[in-house]
């Protein structure tokens, strides 16, 4: 099982969040060993967040091994034309090391702060996915093209949805799309158990438990079916927990953490 980490949007006890943090995490977190840097989609909640491709972009720039994924980004708030452009340049600027994933999202606010019709969020997730699938293949969507295409990144990006695990999108993540995307802290362990049952059961292939926080040293949080999927808890209570999302077949998990200096997060990664 692959381990990842969060990109952060804020650090711990009330350290300043400046210009050199995304790039001296990204360091951290591939000199630490982890497999794969992650960043999250978030506007109007009443806190600052990175946008997830600037923050891979910068997180290319700096590291040569690790995975870039976005866990997951909400295509419904971007035109797809300029999206599109946008991946392919996080594409390019990673040596084809992005995994696209994406969602229709969930949260009413970030549709509200953008204007866009929360209802219309899972059409517009198929259209613009299909949109986004011709243009990656040099091909024009209603005139427009934004080739030619770089030979380098012809085709785009593997793309990963984020779903439910009962909904409808987990069984196309399985049939059409290069694998899954499910919340730890936004899911329960239940939940989590559901969906990668049915994913596998359908043929899926990667599936990734995102969001998942980590703090050590805490006190042990609930673990129960309905309670969300984490980390808060001593060390040994996060081995056993990291091994039981392995044993219910996720691929990958990544964690959240504001603890980003090199040993807290080697630490972390010695979990696994």
């Amino acid at each position: 099982m692959r381990l990842g980490m969060s990109l952060p949007n804020a650090l711990e006890e009330g350290r300043p969040f400046t210009g050199d943090t995304l790039a001296e995490t990204a360091r951290n977190i591939e000199a630490a060993g982890f497999d794969s840097i992650w960043a999250f989609d978030a506007v109007g909640r009443g806190f600052m967040t990175a946008d997830p491709l600037v923050a891979l972009s910068v997180a290319a720039a700096v590291t040569r091994r690790v995975e870039l994924g976005t866990g997951v980004l909400q295509v419904p708030l971007r035109h797809p034309v300029a999206l599109a452009r946008q991946v392919l340049t996080t594409q390019l600027a990673s040596g084809n090391r992005l995994l696209f994933g994406v969602g229709a999202g969930s949260t009413e606010a970030d549709f509200k702060a953008l204007g866009v019709d929360f209802k219309a969020r899972f059409r517009l997730l198929d259209q613009s996915l299909a949109a986004m699938k011709k243009l990656w293949a040099d091909e024009a969507v209603d005139g427009a093209r934004i080739g030619p295409i770089w030979p380098a990144v012809l085709g785009g990006p593997k793309v990963m949805i984020g779903s439910w695990a009962g909904g409808r999108w987990i069984e196309r993540a399985a049939r059409e799309f290069d694998g899954w995307v499910g919340s730890g802290a936004r899911s329960t362990w239940g939940l989590l158990e559901h969906g990668i049952a049915r994913f596998r059961s359908l043929g899926g292939r990667r599936a990734v438990a995102t969001n998942v926080v980590v703090r050590l040293g805490d006190p042990a949080s609930p673990d129960g079916p309905d309670d969300p999927c984490d980390l808060r808890c001593p060390r040994d209570v996060a081995v056993a927990r990291l091994r039981r999302l392995r044993d219910m077949g996720f691929d990958d998990v990544v964690l959240v953490s504001r603890r980003v200096d090199l040993e807290p997060l080697r630490e972390i990664r010695a979990l696994a």
